[in-house]
């Protein structure tokens, strides 16, 4: 996972759901490009940012020890977009998971407004048989700073907010 398109986690409920944002803002390049003159998110990126929070989300379920790749998104409805300023809402809900991979249903909202819903598949490889070779996915989610997203309901200090 080369970028990140997802900011934070905001609720995260093991084995669950998890929320998480993205905020929308005009210094990301890709926004200049589409569209000039009315720039929005491009849907596939609003898919990658649903698809690393259930990821993350069913990655966690087993401490990582799995690599989580996505595998299929069967479904995906797009109902508006989302513009600089906005800040997207992710939520992933896992309706399945076991030792194969997992599955997830998935809203994207701002504000009130449902921007993209639908069901993305994940499947697990295994460590010994990846053509990625040995890639500890542990290692990588703690050594990318990944988890730091995770930090719910903290301040930059780090402290729990009360």
């Amino acid at each position: 996972m080369r970028w990140f398109w997802i900011d934070r986690f905001i609720e995260f409920e093991s084995g669950s759901y998890a929320k998480s944002v993205k905020n929308v803002t005009l210094a990301e390049e890709h926004l200049h490009d589409h569209f000039p003159g009315f720039p929005v998110m491009p849907g596939s990126l609003m898919i990658e940012g649903l698809a690393q929070t259930g990821g993350i989300l069913l990655g966690e379920i087993n401490d990582f020890e799995h690599i989580v790749i996505l595998a299929k998104v069967p479904k995906m409805t797009f109902h508006s977009w989302a513009c600089p300023g906005d800040q997207l809402i992710y939520t992933a809900k896992i309706t399945n998971a076991g030792e194969e991979g997992g599955a997830v249903d998935v809203t994207a909202m701002v504000g009130d407004r449902l921007v993209a819903e639908g069901s993305i598949i994940f499947v697990h490889l295994d460590q010994s048989d990846s053509e990625f070779g040995a890639i500890d996915q542990k290692n990588f989610v703690f050594s990318m700073n990944l988890l730091g997203i995770l930090d719910v309901g903290k301040a930059g200090t780090g402290e729990e907010q009360t």
